[in-house]
């Protein structure tokens, strides 16, 4: 079974019973059907056992963007670049595959530039529908 979308402060989450790599894939093609390309890939598990010697459980972050609305931002806000690409994580748990994704309209509070809010709510129903996506089993 699959958690419904929550949300928090700064994020989009849910967790799904599907594995780890399946989920990862899945993640990159909703995110590839809203317009999103994953520009960088942080494997979390893979630098802290390199760095570290620490053992984690399986952790990805995914900084994915969406060039027109990018470039929208970057119109309005110059310095947005320091709080982009839009950030999703997919990470092993206890209970499920957890996936989550930066809250855009987050990201115009830290900005306090109001004319961000439709960039960033453009943005946000497009992560939220990529994960509805993995949500429900699928990237379609």
């Amino acid at each position: 079974m699959t958690a419904p979308l929550q949300t928090s402060s700064y994020g989009i989450e849910t967790t799904t019973q599907a594995g780890y790599g399946e989920t990862v894939a899945r993640v990159r093609d909703a995110l590839k059907e809203e317009g999103f390309g994953v520009l960088t890939e942080i494997d979390v598990q893979g630098t802290l056992k390199e760095k570290l010697g620490k053992d984690v459980r399986p952790y990805v972050i995914l900084g994915a963007c969406n060039p027109p609305l990018a470039a929208r931002a970057l119109e309005l806000e110059p310095d947005i670049g320091l709080l982009l690409p839009c950030n999703v994580i997919v990470a092993e748990r206890d209970d499920g595959t957890h996936v989550g994704a930066v809250d855009p309209q987050s990201l115009v509070d830290v900005t306090q530039n109001p004319r961000l809010a439709e960039v960033a709510d453009e943005a946000g129903r497009r992560l939220r529908r990529a994960l509805e996506r993995v949500a429900k089993g699928g990237s379609s």
